[in-house]
């Protein structure tokens, strides 16, 4: 069951929008300022936010661009009267993934919300994760805390190969047989790039006269 918050101060439509939405299977919490939105986000993860621009103590706006710059990526809809050029390029800007005006048809809303939580957790899917480290397999691409890391052809083998296989031990061999293709490979050859891949900060460990494996410390 997908998670949502709403942010509403307009009590009518609120208590509309959680009603129809549980309806439909969603799990609503609904807060009416953005003093408690924040503090909300705090607590709890969420699939999906639902925000009104002109609330109480902290608009949507400001909202949504302070969760951003904390790093908080959950997808976001603003629900709004406000339909000038200026306010939706400032949604967008604030870091809104959609932008629906009142008065609208639920029905749509509930497309929206349901295609924006499908490509979450298509992009989820695609992401091994462990301690701070993400690993992108659609792209082969290592990041830490969002950050970048460039590998060598030979270290993105190997990064690919023990996230494929995250807390399982893999034997030296096997590796050896994974990165040679057809080439020679040494244990010392690999031993160097292991340690090149844990200056990075990646928890592999040394399995005594079998292998190696990626595991939280």
């Amino acid at each position: 069951m997908a998670r949502l918050l709403l942010l509403e101060d307009d009590v009518n439509l609120a208590e509309t929008l959680v009603e129809l939405l549980e309806m439909e299977s969603f799990e609503v919490r609904w807060v009416s300022n953005g003093t408690q939105a924040l503090d909300a986000t705090f607590m709890h993860s969420y699939d999906l936010l639902l925000l009104d621009v002109n609330v109480p103590f902290v608009n949507g706006f400001e909202l949504l661009q302070q969760l951003r710059e904390s790093g908080d990526e959950t997808p976001a809809i603003f629900i709004t009267a406000m339909s000038d050029i200026a306010s939706l390029s400032q949604g967008f800007d604030a870091g809104a993934d959609d932008y629906i005006k009142k008065p609208f048809e639920f029905d749509e809303l509930v497309v929206r919300i349901s295609s924006l939580i499908r490509k979450r957790l298509k992009i989820k899917e695609n992401i091994i994760s462990i301690e701070e480290f993400q690993f992108h397999i659609d792209t082969n691409e290592l990041y830490r805390d969002k950050s970048f890391i460039a590998l060598s052809p030979v270290e993105l083998k190997l990064t690919t190969l023990l996230f494929k296989q995250i807390n399982t031990t893999i034997t030296k061999e096997n590796i050896l047989m994974e990165l040679s293709h057809g080439d020679e490979a040494s244990e010392g050859a690999l031993r160097v790039h292991i340690n090149k891949l844990r200056k990075h900060g990646l928890p592999i460990q040394t399995v005594k006269g079998t292998g190696y494996r990626l595991a939280s410390s």
